[in-house]
């Protein structure tokens, strides 16, 4: 019996060998952990983003931050509030490109809230 057949594969190194733990799951693998309620689900092919409300993200949508973030590698910080357009949908740890006053920046969802 092949219990593993509904459980993800591992998103840091594709494996399979994941195995549920409390409200995560881990790869045997690599050892990598995430969270079974995770804010990205691939589902046949279709990319779900959600908000930190649980709203639905598509390509184009108008988000705003709900937090200061400071930018990596830089002084800037981008402001609780601020508005984002036309942002656009990509797998990866940071679902959300963007273009702020910063510049071209990834974003995670947990962050964002749908205007």
């Amino acid at each position: 019996m092949n219990t593993t057949a509904n459980l993800p594969k591992c998103p840091a190194c594709q494996e399979d060998m994941t195995y549920p733990d409390g409200e995560n799951f881990v790869c045997a693998q690599c050892g990598h952990e995430w969270p079974m309620a995770a804010s990205i689900e691939e589902d046949e092919g279709t990319l779900i983003v959600k908000d930190a409300n649980g709203n639905l993200l598509a390509d184009g949508d108008t988000v705003t931050l709900i937090k200061d973030l400071k930018v990596k590698g830089s002084s800037t910080t981008l402001k609780v509030g601020t508005k984002i357009k036309g942002i656009r949908l990509v797998s990866g740890d940071h679902e959300v490109d963007c273009k702020t006053e910063a510049g071209n920046m990834l974003l995670k969802a947990c962050f964002l809230k749908k205007a």
